[in-house]
């Protein structure tokens, strides 16, 4: 099986269709006031107190900017959406790249500035805190993210100091308050006065005497999730030594993938439209650089942006287990299907296949999505419904009718904060504790459901031991008609050629992929299977062989 079949028509991708107002000058101020005198005129530097002109400004009052680029608007913007509104990063920055009309050069500096600003933000913060002479959390939220973005573009990139601080305090000016301008204006000027290394070695702990601590700041982690990496490492076989190779991977921008819908595009027509080869699954190409959504496949729903990882855990069902299935391979299940990129993968496969796919999913907007990234499948002949409903029930509701499972639950999202940088801010260790109950009813009802031989995926974007390896162990634990199959010979199924021998999967029998070592996001697998049924013993009895 490749991508190297029929072409198809298909309909645009979805849209986001959040709407996020400007925010209105409410003139609020982190600083309350400094540097202006009765009559509400703000001052700058030393100026009125005796002393030479120390402040940064040299234009009047009259002559300062009052707005800044569209850029770095667009970029706070998306950021005050993201911290007030708990909008994700992913779905809010196109939508304000679009409205503000921003391409090529600006649109390039504007996602690297919100992206990055994102994944520094904890170090920023740490940084920040030292040049301010009150708690951070005191300073007004909005008043942070202006601080946080140009702290960004002091330390982290390469933007000449006057302007992205003459640029920042414009920013404030505008979106916030002259005064807030004067307070950002001060501390930015404390910012620049060292660079990275020196700040870091002065906000972080000592490495020798709290390691966790100390790449916590360095490497912009809560402390908790750290941790969490460090034995999710050791755990899955490798050397904890790696932390700071994997910190470092989970803040870099990652390559734009796409995934071939089967038997609707292929690799001639991806690199007729500017994409290039992909480096591990079949189905993928990569983009290399920009919003791929004009490219003809990607418009049309022939093609759509997926990770790599996420394609071969799906690829690891569909492909993978056609010799692992015991039995008749007429109906596959995806458990939690939104926003369906797996689904659309599986739905191709099952077409190919001729089975059908039942595509289950909680929430009412994500069962849209779904619906969205198949319809180009469906009107090729996909069987494949979508269903509102709760997975945790379907294993009851429909026992032992599928021969294919996937079991894609929700988790904290560990592994794809290249991608979610917010996920690092929001989470909490408690959610753990919470979705890991969530993810063995999810995964019970994924056994419930499948046939004797049907075989189960077991798939999380999240490293950590308490989503994988604890859930895995303790389903098992329970049950006496389950066995976990070595899952990498599945997973190779969706490899291409030229990455069969450099691709490391591990010890097995799952399967856990890595930024710093594949280049994905951190995708886990484990393969189950339902026991055959076992034949009922001949009755030998007198009475039936001599009635």
């Amino acid at each position: 099986m490749n991508p190297h079949q029929d072409q198809g028509r298909g309909r645009p991708d979805n849209r986001d269709r959040r709407d996020h107002g400007d925010r209105r000058d409410d003139r609020r101020d982190g600083h309350h006031g400094a540097g202006r005198d009765a009559k509400g005129r703000e001052r700058s530097g030393s100026r009125g107190r005796g002393g030479p002109r120390r402040g940064w400004s040299q234009e009047r009052p009259s002559e300062r900017r009052r707005s800044t680029t569209s850029s770095r608007t667009v970029a706070y913007d998306a950021l005050r959406a993201v911290h007030e509104d708990d909008a994700y990063a992913n779905l809010t920055l196109p939508h304000q790249l679009r409205r503000a009309r921003l391409h090529g050069r600006d649109a390039a500096f504007t996602t690297e500035l919100f992206y990055g600003t994102l994944r520094a933000q904890g170090r920023l913060d740490a940084i920040l805190a030292l040049c301010i002479d009150r708690p951070l959390d005191d300073v007004e939220e909005a008043v942070r993210d202006v601080l946080r973005l140009g702290a960004y573009q002091l330390l982290d990139m390469s933007v000449a100091p006057h302007a992205a601080t003459s640029e920042t305090v414009a920013l404030a000016r505008s979106r916030v308050g002259a005064g807030a301008a004067s307070f950002v204006n001060a501390v930015l000027r404390r910012v620049g006065e060292k660079d990275l290394p020196t700040w870091v070695a002065e906000a972080a702990p000592d490495r020798e005497q709290d390691e966790i601590g100390h790449l916590a700041v360095a490497h912009s982690h809560p402390v908790w999730m750290v941790r969490a990496l460090s034995d999710a490492l050791a755990a899955h076989g490798r050397d904890r030594s790696e932390i700071d190779d994997l910190l470092a991977a989970q803040n870099a921008a990652p390559s734009v993938s796409l995934v071939m819908r089967p038997g609707l595009t292929d690799p001639e027509e991806l690199a007729a439209a500017g994409a290039e080869p992909g480096r591990l699954s079949v189905f993928a190409a990569s983009w290399p650089g920009g919003d791929p959504g004009g490219a003809a496949p990607v418009a049309e729903g022939r093609a759509a942006v997926q990770d790599e990882g996420s394609q071969l855990m799906a690829l690891a069902l569909g492909l993978g287990a056609d010799d692992l299935v015991q039995g008749p391979d007429l109906h596959w299940l995806d458990l939690c299907s939104g926003p369906g990129g797996k689904t659309a993968l599986l739905a191709g496969l099952a077409l190919e296949r001729d089975a059908d796919l039942l595509a289950i999913e909680l929430q009412p907007h994500r069962v849209d999505l779904v619906r969205r990234a198949i319809a180009t499948l469906v009107e090729a002949g996909a069987e494949t419904e979508v269903r509102e409903g709760d997975g945790t029930k379907v294993g009851a509701e429909m026992p032992g009718r599928f021969s294919r499972v996937l079991a894609d639950v929700p988790c904290t999202g560990m592994g794809a904060l290249r991608r979610r940088p917010e996920s690092r801010w929001r989470r909490s260790p408690g959610d753990v504790g919470s979705m890991g109950r969530v993810q063995r009813d999810l995964l019970a009802s994924a056994l419930d459901a499948a046939g004797p031989g049907g075989v189960i995926a077991y798939v999380t974007c999240s490293p950590h031991v308490a989503e994988t390896l604890l859930v895995v162990k303790d389903v098992l634990r329970r049950r006496d008609d389950v066995e976990q199959l070595d899952a990498r010979p599945a997973v190779r199924a969706g490899l291409l050629p030229e990455a069969l021998e450099g691709t490391e999967l591990g010890e097995g029998p799952s399967v856990q992929l890595w930024p710093h070592v594949h280049g994905t996001d951190a995708m886990f697998l484990a393969l189950l299977r339902r026991l055959p049924e076992t034949p009922e013993p001949a009755d030998t009895s007198e009475e039936r062989t001599h009635p």
